[in-house]
């Protein structure tokens, strides 16, 4: 895993709380900055050929924000995101659209993320025509064979999505997903909407077209047993943050930041004689419209200290491959 295949540079997406003229005209009228909410600060991370990287964090974090930035379903506010050593973020709809073929996303929710109106055959077959793949009875064949390479079968074609399962629902997502051949996916929380007994059916599927594809994936969950089954490395993120990186076993055996240790001690361990101290953090996630100053974590963080709450921390390599952002390790 040498080549980089995405790199993202000082990343920032910020959403303006209000917007329209009426509301610019009277922040100025009455001296008011705008407000924003910071879904994800100064992001840099890198994704090499290959490899599933897993991003987790808790619920508001700025995962699924990240990734849709990544693959730019949503434009950055500042920032770069290079793919395959070009900055994408500088293309304009033309251009973007050639690399729409290299990259893809499978959504959380497979209901609502596929056409009701459409069969799965033509869900998918769109995506073949849409990128001049194939045709007529060629984008036809093709389609079969990409259902039955998900678990599906070929009289599955002529169905609607309310006619399946949460789990083959997500089946025909990530079919729609690999029928156009991409070299980068990106799965926002592909397992959380499903029960127990399919996730790791999918989960297996998921591993299996990246072996036979060589398939890179980003995926994100807030579930650390899914994290750690599918993935290489593991990022971690706290409010727009990314407060540690490193690889799945050195950050599972060894986690560094408090608040990776935080997280990993509310995992069950499935072993009665073995107990884990679990470190309960103090307090609520703050608000994305007003961040804490220096560390973003100093307000929940047990070990917390004076240059904490002033000066942020720089995201340095502390071991080989393991990256933290803490006061901690200097």
């Amino acid at each position: 895993m040498s080549d980089k295949l995405i790199e993202v540079i000082s990343l920032t997406k910020k959403f303006p709380i209000e917007s329209g003229i009426i509301s610019t005209i009277s922040n100025k009228l009455l001296g008011r900055k705008p407000r924003y909410i910071h879904a994800v600060n100064d992001v840099t991370l890198e994704i090499f050929k290959g490899e599933t990287l897993g991003l987790v964090g808790e619920s508001g974090s700025g995962k699924s924000t990240l990734g849709k930035c990544v693959i730019r379903l949503i434009d950055p506010t500042a920032g770069k995101i290079l793919f395959d050593g070009v900055d994408i973020t500088k293309l304009n709809y033309g251009e973007m659209r050639r690399y729409r073929r290299r990259m893809q996303i499978i959504f959380q929710d497979p209901y609502s993320s596929l056409n009701p109106r459409k069969t799965v055959g033509n869900i998918i077959k769109h995506m073949l025509e849409l990128h001049n793949i194939a045709s007529g009875e060629d984008a036809k064949r093709k389609v079969t064979e990409i259902l039955e390479l998900v678990g599906l079968s070929r009289e599955h074609y002529n169905r609607y999505p309310h006619q399946f399962s949460g789990g083959q629902r997500q089946r025909i997502a990530i079919a729609r997903a690999i029928a156009i051949q991409p070299e980068f996916i990106v799965a926002d929380e592909p397992v959380s909407a499903l029960d127990v007994s399919v996730q790791s059916q999918i989960l297996n599927l998921l591993i299996e077209l990246k072996k036979k594809f060589n398939l890179t994936y980003l995926f994100i969950s807030h579930d650390l047993g899914v994290i750690r089954y599918v993935s290489d490395r593991v990022a971690v993120m706290y409010l727009g943050k990314i407060l540690e990186l490193s690889s799945t076993e050195r950050l599972y055996s060894s986690p560094m930041h408090p608040y990776t240790q935080s997280l990993l001690s509310a995992v069950p361990i499935p072993d009665p004689d073995i107990s884990r101290n679990r470190i309960i953090l103090k307090g609520e996630i703050p608000s994305p419209i007003s961040l804490p100053s220096g560390c973003v974590f100093h307000t929940r963080c047990p070990y917390v200290f004076n240059e904490c709450k002033s000066i942020e921390p720089k995201f340095i390599e502390v071991k080989d491959g393991h990256y933290v952002a803490c006061h901690l390790y200097k």
